[in-house]
């Protein structure tokens, strides 16, 4: 009770499995994806919510959302204000979600539900995260599955997580993973990267994809450029997020090399072989290297008193405990 004496709102205990859809234009679809999710869900037998993120959809799938939501108490929906994207969605369904074990999927009926099973009993064998892999996809070969192929061993071999599949959205993930993780671009498929940096375990394992039949497919090859500048941004972080005067200090360094090369040979041809400085452009290198050396330098300390910034000013740590064991696990500062 209240101070006015009214009932407090009864607080929903937190369930074992949080899925999140994001969901766009997908109207025909999500009855029957829903009716699939009921279904595994029902064969699990554990607690869970279902959260779906529609991402500005233009046709019916709001309205179709809204009447899931009004028969099923697991299901909870976010509209958001207009399209933004798949990895927005998807982190709008992180942070609504309040399940122990974290499932994104389609909602598109290319994800399997009952593949959910198998996904959890991996996990249980002392994984963090454990991802689908589309081993017999049913997608157009040259603009969908070869350039799927391409792009995950580059993101394998740029990660460091060498997984067959980052495009999967059928995933699971433990809560603590995953609930600190911020996504930008189209940097939802990097996700198992950004949890094995914070030391989780990783598992890929088969799973159904099943064709698409109603609708049509929301990708192309015109993401393929997006995923090359997220992976540069990835590459950049995975090296040189805490120490990124390593990287500026390494292209100053190398401007600075450059400059003293042609001032040096430029000098040679002037007091050697009597050629004048106005007619060779060595000097104009030399001079502009070594400006672009300055600037690389300093950028790299701009760069350093942000990332120290970032840290101090939130008290954030540069490294993650998975468990403490010990006297000292309960003490009280």
């Amino acid at each position: 009770m209240n101070p006015e004496g009214t009932t407090e709102p009864e607080v929903r205990k937190a369930p074992d499995l949080s899925l999140f859809l994001p969901v766009f234009n997908e109207e025909e679809n999500i009855a029957e994806m829903h009716s699939k999710i009921s279904g595994a869900l029902k064969v699990l037998g554990r607690t869970a919510e279902v959260i779906y993120v529609d991402d500005g959809s233009s046709d019916g799938s709001l309205n179709q959302l809204k009447q899931i939501a009004a028969s099923d108490e697991r299901v909870v929906v976010i509209s958001l204000r207009r399209n933004y994207g798949q990895t927005a969605a998807m982190s709008a369904g992180i942070d609504a979600a309040r399940g122990s074990i974290l499932i994104p999927m389609d909602a598109d009926l290319q994800n399997d539900p009952a593949d959910i099973g198998i996904l959890l009993e991996k996990l249980e064998e002392g994984y963090d995260v454990v991802s689908g892999w589309r081993k017999h996809r049913k997608d157009k070969l040259f603009t969908r599955k070869i350039p799927s192929w391409i792009a995950n061993r580059i993101i394998s071999a740029i990660g460091g997580v060498h997984l067959h599949d980052y495009g999967c959205s059928l995933k699971v993930y433990r809560r603590e993973v995953i609930q600190d993780v911020r996504l930008y671009g189209e940097m939802h498929r990097f996700i198992p990267i950004y949890a094995a940096w914070a030391g989780a375990r990783v598992a890929e394992i088969p799973v159904n994809h099943l064709p698409r039949v109603h609708g049509r497919s929301k990708y192309g090859i015109s993401r393929t450029v997006k995923v090359v500048f997220d992976l540069i941004t990835i590459k950049f972080l995975a090296s040189y997020q805490t120490k990124p005067l390593y990287v500026f200090g390494s292209f100053g360094l190398t401007a600075f090399l450059l400059s003293m090369v042609a001032g040096i040979w430029a000098t040679v041809l002037k007091y050697v072989y009597d050629v004048s400085f106005i007619l060779t452009p060595l000097p104009v290198i030399a001079i502009v290297m070594l400006a672009i050396s300055i600037q690389f330098f300093l950028m790299g300390l701009l760069a350093e008193l942000l990332v120290r910034t970032y840290h101090e000013s939130q008290d954030k740590t540069i490294y993650a405990v998975r468990e403490r064991i010990g006297a000292n696990v309960n003490r009280e500062s």
